[in-house]
Order: structure tokens, then C-alpha cells, then sequence
């Protein structure tokens, strides 16, 4: 017997980081537990995760790679509102399978103190790609007011829709985002009047 092969995806880090999660309490699962768990090095677990608190976050950078790509896919005849409403939806879009690892993914990140400043670092990088997308539809810098304000208010309609969501709301993750689409048509349309 050579035993347990080596850990070859982030999916199987995962889906056994959140198992030690879930049973020990994120706080007190080392990494030295999840690397016993899987079988494999210390150094092996640095290789796809360069930190704990990164885990519940998955491949991020990649996740925004294609959010960033999702908006640029958007047509540049509907309005600024509508385009990023349709990307938030698209990016939060999984399979029914993918659904309940999800769920936990994101229990632990709206619901882990110990993550909560490591998520603040997340949530700049997510609204950033949305300052930049507006940013460039309206020709003025990222830094400017309308592109940060969309972002925020971006951000903030969607962990309503994740809390909402583990409060055990029935309706899918796109249904409730539906929901909150009066608030990017009614609350001031930032290609009309003041940038």
C-alpha cells in the first residue's frame, strides 16, 4: 500500500477544512489539524491556501477574475444599475449541488468573528472590481464618489441577500438578489445628474 494520495485540489482542502470547521469551531481547527486530516504537509497546504482564514474564501482571486470579466460581458446598452444587478446575479449563480458547501462557506464568513477583518480586506478587493467597471462606464476615476458608492451599495445589498439566505429564506440566492432590484433602479440612476 502507498497510501492516501497527495491532496491535488482546493476542493478537497475545502470540503475537509469546513468538515473540522463545522465539528471543532473554526477558531480552534489549526492548520497542523486540517493537514493531519487530509494526510499530507503543512507545506502542502501553504501551497493552495497561504493562511486559514483564506480557506473559507476559496480561490477569491480567481472568483474575481470573473466577476470583473462578467461585467465587462455586460451590454453597454442597458442601463449601469442593470449591468451590475445581472453580474451580482451571474457571479452568485450555483448549482443545486454546489449549494449546501456554499452555504457553509458563507455561514462561515457573515458568521465567524475571528474572520471578520480578514473579510473587510475580501469585500475592498469585490468592491473595487465594481468602482473600476462603473468608473470606466462613466469615463471618471475609480476613485471618484459614484464608482465607490456603487460598489458599497453593491456590497451591501448582497450580504442582505447571504443573510437573508442562512436565515433560511426558501427562495433561491437569484430570486431574493431579484428582490432587491429596486434598489439599484430607484435610488438614483449615477449616469443621470451628478458624478
Amino acid at each position: 500500500m502507498t497510501g492516501r494520495p497527495p491532496v491535488t485540489s482546493h476542493a478537497e482542502i475545502e470540503a475537509v477544512s469546513f468538515h473540522l470547521f463545522a465539528t471543532q469551531g473554526f477558531e480552534d481547527t489549526t492548520m497542523e489539524d486540517i493537514a493531519a486530516a487530509l494526510d499530507v504537509g503543512r507545506r502542502t497546504l501553504f501551497r493552495y491556501f497561504p493562511s486559514k482564514n483564506d480557506i473559507p474564501w476559496g480561490q477569491f482571486d480567481a472568483s474575481l477574475a470573473n466577476f470583473r470579466q462578467t461585467l465587462l460581458d455586460q451590454p453597454n446598452d442597458i442601463s449601469l444599475f442593470e449591468a451590475v444587478h445581472r453580474a451580482m446575479i451571474d457571479f452568485n449563480r450555483f448549482d443545486d449541488e454546489a449549494l449546501p458547501q456554499h452555504r457553509q462557506r458563507m455561514t462561515l464568513i457573515l458568521r465567524t468573528p475571528a474572520l471578520q477583518a480578514h473579510s473587510v480586506l475580501r469585500y475592498r478587493q469585490w468592491r473595487a472590481v465594481i468602482a473600476d467597471y462603473v468608473a470606466d462606464r462613466l469615463k471618471v476615476p475609480a476613485s471618484s464618489l459614484v464608482p465607490r458608492m456603487v460598489g458599497q451599495v453593491s456590497l451591501a445589498i448582497a450580504l442582505s441577500v447571504y443573510e437573508q439566505w442562512l436565515d433560511g429564506d426558501d427562495r433561491t440566492l437569484e430570486e431574493i438578489f431579484n428582490l432587491t432590484d429596486f434598489a439599484l433602479r430607484e435610488y438614483a440612476d449615477p449616469s443621470e445628474g451628478n458624478r
